[in-house]
Formats: structure tokens, C-alpha cells, sequence
């Protein structure tokens, strides 16, 4: 049987809203990556815009995002992506949309990533967000033009944990909120706990704290 496979999404915008650079979020990336590599799966990497995604958060100490940026295929995946418009998502069992504040300003309305997370859950596939990486849901419909969060238990990056990181005035709408106009409940944990919800084929984590719980979950619904 052949490996599984699993898309990692990574936004490419580097402005917090003229905060601060920002962009995806290396840990979100690399936790998930190496519970995916450890069960044999084969993942790669896209961005909305394709390049050289911009990274925010690395931290040096931690050796698992150390590993991931030091991969020999995922270091020359992260020099040159493929835009998220150039991948074919019928290659893939799951997408995860790694977070990253820069995901608030061109996740939501990304076509192209609305349709890989469109075709892959259709499919009988996984799709998976982890803290601000959920902003790809809120505008993600199933063919039918349902909200494919509609619904569904959702986790995020919480209103709490946006006004202690002090950026609820910089983002351009707050993550909770809109998963819940789009139809979901979404469920608040205390901030910075390990926090993930299951339902069905989607999972979702709230916060940076719950990306390897993320990456695990997605490695029991594709091998059970």
C-alpha cells in the first residue's frame, strides 16, 4: 500500500497588519510534519502565492523545528513552494492549514485552497487547522455551497488569546467569531492549553500549544 500524503498550507503574507512581520507559524508546521514522517507518511509544502513563505515564531531550541526546516526535501520545498493554485489535491489524503497570524489576510479567500479542502474532504479525505490556520475555513464550501464547517465542533485561536498576544484591533476580523457566523460551535479551551476537536474529518487546534495533538489526530483518522 502506498504511503499516505499530506499537504501542509502556508500563507504568504509578512504584514500583521502593519504591527509587525508575521507568516506561518514553523512550530505548526514542524509538529504536525514529524508525527506525519513518523507514521511513513509523505507530506509536502505549498503557499497561497507560492516562493518563499515568510516564517514567524521559530524557536532555535525546539529540535523538532530545527528537523524541519533541516529536511532535505522540505528545506528545498520551502525555498521555491508551489502555489496552493498549482497543486492537485486529488495527490493528497489531507491538508493541513498550518496557522500563523499572516493566514488571517489571505486564507479566507484563497479559491484555490477552498477548493484543495473541498476536493480532499469530498474525497473521503482529512482536512485539518491548527490556532489562525481555521481562517481558511470560514469561507471554505462543500460543492453544494454549504459551509464545510457548518455544524461542525470547531477549535481556533481563541478572543482571549487574541487580546493577550495584543493584536484584537490589528487582525482584520477575530477567528472565533467568524467560525461561529459561518455555522460551527466553536469551543474555547483555557489559553495556551493543549486544546483539538475531532468531528468527523475535520480537526481543528486551537493554539500553538495543540499542533503535535493536531498532527496525531489526523495520523489516527488516516491509518484506522
Amino acid at each position: 500500500m502506498s504511503a499516505k500524503r499530506v499537504l501542509l498550507a502556508l500563507t504568504s503574507n509578512d504584514d500583521l497588519g502593519g504591527v509587525r512581520k508575521t507568516g506561518y507559524f514553523v512550530g505548526e508546521a514542524a509538529h504536525p510534519w514529524k508525527e506525519f514522517v513518523d507514521a511513513g507518511f509523505d507530506v509536502d509544502v505549498a503557499s497561497v502565492a507560492g516562493g518563499t513563505p515568510p516564517q514567524d515564531g521559530y524557536d532555535e531550541s525546539d529540535e523538532i523545528q530545527k528537523a524541519f526546516l533541516a529536511d532535505a526535501k522540505i528545506s528545498a520545498q520551502l525555498a521555491d513552494t508551489t502555489r496552493l493554485d498549482e497543486v492537485d489535491p486529488t495527490a493528497y489524503d489531507a491538508v493541513v492549514l498550518v496557522g500563523g497570524h499572516g493566514t488571517m489576510w489571505d486564507f479566507p479567500d484563497s479559491v484555490a485552497l477552498a477548493a484543495i479542502g473541498r476536493e480532499i474532504y469530498e474525497s473521503g479525505g482529512v482536512v485539518a487547522a491548527v490556532c489562525h490556520g481555521p481562517s481558511g475555513l470560514v469561507n471554505m464550501t462543500l460543492t453544494d455551497g454549504t459551509p464545510l464547517i457548518a455544524g461542525k465542533t470547531v477549535a481556533g485561536f481563541t478572543n482571549e488569546e487574541e487580546e493577550a498576544v495584543g493584536l484584537t484591533e490589528a487582525v482584520p476580523f477575530l477567528l472565533a467569531d467568524k467560525l461561529t457566523e459561518r455555522g460551527a460551535t466553536h469551543v474555547p479551551a483555557p489559553a495556551w492549553s493543549e486544546h483539538v476537536e475531532v468531528d468527523g474529518r475535520l480537526v481543528t487546534g486551537q493554539n500553538p500549544q495543540s499542533a503535535t495533538a493536531v498532527g496525531r489526530e489526523v495520523v489516527t483518522l488516516l491509518t484506522d
